[in-house]
């Protein structure tokens, strides 16, 4: 009697392990936009250290800054950026508290002794009137004063100049355009101080005449204003 032989057992072979595609090590974040608008504007908020006209700048970084954070709550595995989410606003944060006190401060220390703050929008003839000095700029005639304005570029003999054009706003200082009459000071330097190009806002005291005829300047059409000034920053 034949007995049928079994097939001998194989061993049985592991099969490998073969990973996960999707696990958490191998999964895909995507950088949080708000995070980077952040500090972005975080950067770009720390020229308002300078000009608190910036100011903006910096409640922009802190705002996307919160909206970072509450994204990245939502949504903690599908998005990344919370450091960047954080320097943006701490830099926000500093300025905004920052710049306003430094700013504030300098309001009420720069004006010198015994001068009147004055500023362009006195000068200025009103909109639509013929460009000559209103009755609040020849008011001011004789009178010492403090302002503030921009260098105009094409009015600098040289880089050490004693006798320059200021002029109220940023755009005609670096356009080197031809501002209204009454928007112009003949400013001549009485101290120690020279006048360079710059592009940056300054400081100045003196003794303001208004004429009532126009002056002519080279390079520009005239001016009807002259400031001696012994104050020069």
């Amino acid at each position: 009697m034949s007995t049928a032989s079994s097939p001998a057992s194989s061993p049985q072979v592991a099969s490998p392990a073969v990973p996960e595609l999707y696990s958490d090590e191998y999964s895909y974040t995507s950088l949080s936009r708000a995070a980077v608008l952040s500090l972005v504007f975080g950067i770009l908020g720390l020229l308002s250290w300078y000009s608190p006209l910036l100011l903006f700048l910096s409640l922009l970084g802190a705002i996307f800054a919160l909206v970072a954070f509450s994204n990245l709550r939502k949504y903690p595995n599908e998005l990344s950026g919370k450091n960047l989410a954080r320097l943006g606003g701490a830099l926000s944060l500093l300025m905004l508290f920052g710049s306003p006190i430094k700013h504030t401060y300098v309001y009420y220390t720069e004006l010198p002794e015994g001068y009147e703050r004055i500023s362009f929008a006195a000068l200025k003839s009103p909109v639509g009137a013929p460009d000559i000095p209103p009755d609040t700029a020849l008011e001011l005639d004789g009178k010492k004063v403090f302002l503030k304005g921009y260098i105009h570029p094409t009015s600098l003999s040289s880089n050490a100049a004693k006798t320059f054009i200021l002029v109220p706003d940023w755009a005609t200082c670096c356009f080197g355009q031809q501002p209204p009459l009454t928007h112009m000071i003949e400013v001549r330097l009485t101290g120690e101080e020279f006048a360079s190009k710059s592009l940056r806002r300054h400081s100045l005291a003196g003794t303001l005449s208004v004429r009532t005829r126009k002056k002519p300047v080279d390079g520009l059409e005239g001016v009807f204003y002259e400031l001696e000034a012994d104050h020069f920053q």
